[in-house]
């Protein structure tokens, strides 16, 4: 790798943003596009070669929503359900082009650690965010709402090991935030000679 492929790359990680679903603009993203992302996905570091990601792709997000919201109601009691949150699921995807729900599957024989499966699952989504960004395409990932809860899990037919990771709005946006840290690196990082 050259310095120029290392800044390239170095640009899409450190410019890469969440843009909120109600900021896209309602263009829809090339299926073909999409298709890539979930190909730079697949190629997310895995031990063993268990690639424990899989995807469920919603090309019309509002389809998604309104199950979503319904699911959230569906699992809440009279105490726990709160109409804003209901409201704001059922429209969340009113301005994106795609909804992808990121999902670990644990193999069935697999010893590796559960910890390993969720960390390689991430990996994939962050290959698909910062593929996102270099395409100038917004992306919100999300584990609100019902997205965590049992009710989703049993929604996708997932097995009882297995775990939804999030939702996955992604759409074009007309903003670029401008992003920040706020503990400077020094605090993060020991060197140890």
């Amino acid at each position: 790798m050259d310095n120029q492929t290392f800044s390239a790359i170095a640009e899409v990680i450190k410019t890469r943003r969440t843009i909120k679903p109600g900021t896209m603009n309602g263009q829809k993203i090339p299926n073909a596009q999409v298709a890539a992302l979930l190909e730079l996905a697949d190629w997310a570091p895995t031990h063993a070669y268990t690639e424990p990601w899989r995807f469920v792709v919603y090309e019309n997000p509002e389809q998604f929503c309104h199950q979503h919201a319904e699911l959230y109601k569906q699992q809440a009691t009279e105490d726990t359900f709160n109409p804003a949150t209901y409201n704001n699921l059922m429209n969340m995807g009113n301005k994106a082009s795609h909804v992808v729900i990121a999902v670990m599957h644990r193999g069935e024989l697999s010893k590796l650690p559960v910890f390993e499966e969720i960390s390689a699952a991430a990996c994939a989504i962050q290959n698909i965010l910062l593929g996102a960004a270099s395409l100038n395409i917004g992306s919100f990932w999300s584990t609100g709402g019902a997205a965590l809860k049992p009710v989703m899990k049993e929604f996708l037919g997932l097995g009882a090991d297995d775990q939804v990771m999030g939702v996955l709005y992604l759409g074009y946006t007309d903003e670029h935030p401008a992003g920040q840290r706020k503990v400077p690196l020094e605090e993060k990082v020991k060197w140890v000679q």
